[in-house]
């Protein structure tokens, strides 16, 4: 197909409105514009054309022979473009919302939440994808991801939705009864590490500690950490705010407090969202709101 033959794809609208209403005043009010407009538009895909698509000879403007032909045309193009994409738009409109997140994050803050979201929207099905990794956002991917950081990843949109510092925090037990240790005094210890991070090593090499663990490190889903912790397992590092009732009680123990605005942020993409992810995102605006 010529595409350059083609005549403009408003005129071709214009004619198939008049097609169906039979008039240049509905076809107007059906695409939203004048009926001058719709006239206008006509005259120019005959002219793009070279043949007389309308009879102008009557008190009313009829199709002619070449203007029933096109007429036909438009109809099952125009009526299959519309149905293919009701089609897709319903399938969008099913596909569950793709949330990308850590597994402690999961665990800590949103899992217990879920039933409340549940309640409100129950026609709205959800997708948790616990990983600490980076996504993109493609069509048909990732719909939002919750990250911890400053917010300043590129090319994307970030938005704070809990703000909290990064502590370092181990079992009373596991220290022997110590409220402090310096960094080398902790890479003695075993630590425990949410799969597919480095965060022990990273902390005790900002701090001058290049050896790493001494005791060992141990690797386990997000969900798991505070659990290992409390059973005096390892030191970790955690957001402070899913442990604050811990170390108010005294069952774990804060030995460094990181200083700076970081937290977990709305992560997303820039193409517009679905109904289904607003109306999620929306939510959880208003759950950080509530703390």
């Amino acid at each position: 197909m010529d595409w350059l033959k083609m005549p403009p794809l408003a005129s071709l609208k214009a004619f198939h409105a008049f097609a169906e209403a039979g008039n240049v005043v509905q076809a107007g009010a059906s695409l939203n514009v004048s009926h001058a407009a719709i006239s206008q538009q006509l005259r120019a895909l005959e002219k793009h054309l070279g043949v007389a698509l309308l009879d102008r000879t009557g008190k009313s403007m009829t199709l002619t022979v070449e203007g029933e032909k096109l007429a036909r045309a438009l109809h099952l193009g125009f009526g299959a473009i519309g149905t293919a994409v009701a089609d897709l738009m319903h399938v969008t409109e099913e596909r569950p919302v793709h949330i990308s997140l850590t597994a402690s994050f999961a665990a800590s803050w949103l899992m217990p939440r879920l039933p409340a979201f549940q309640a409100e929207h129950p026609e709205i099905h959800l997708a948790l994808d616990p990983s600490p990794n980076l996504v993109s956002f493609v069509p048909g991917g990732v719909d939002v991801a919750i990250r911890y950081g400053a917010g300043d990843w590129p090319g994307v949109n970030a938005e704070l939705l809990l703000q909290s510092p990064i502590v370092i925090i181990a079992a009373p037990s596991l220290l022997g009864g110590k409220t402090s240790m310096t960094p080398d005094e902790l890479s003695q210890l075993p630590w425990l590490e949410e799969f597919g991070t480095t965060e022990a090593t990273t902390w005790l090499a900002q701090r001058g500690v290049e050896h790493g663990p001494r005791a060992g490190r141990i690797a386990l889903p997000g969900n798991l950490l505070l659990e290992g912790v409390l059973a005096g397992q390892g030191v970790t590092v955690t957001a402070r705010h899913f442990v604050e009732q811990d170390i108010a009680s005294g069952r774990i123990t804060e030995l460094f407090r990181e200083p700076g605005e970081r937290g977990y942020h709305i992560v997303i993409g820039d193409a517009p969202l679905r109904p289904a992810v607003k109306t999620f995102v929306g939510w959880l605006r208003r759950q950080a709101g509530k703390m």
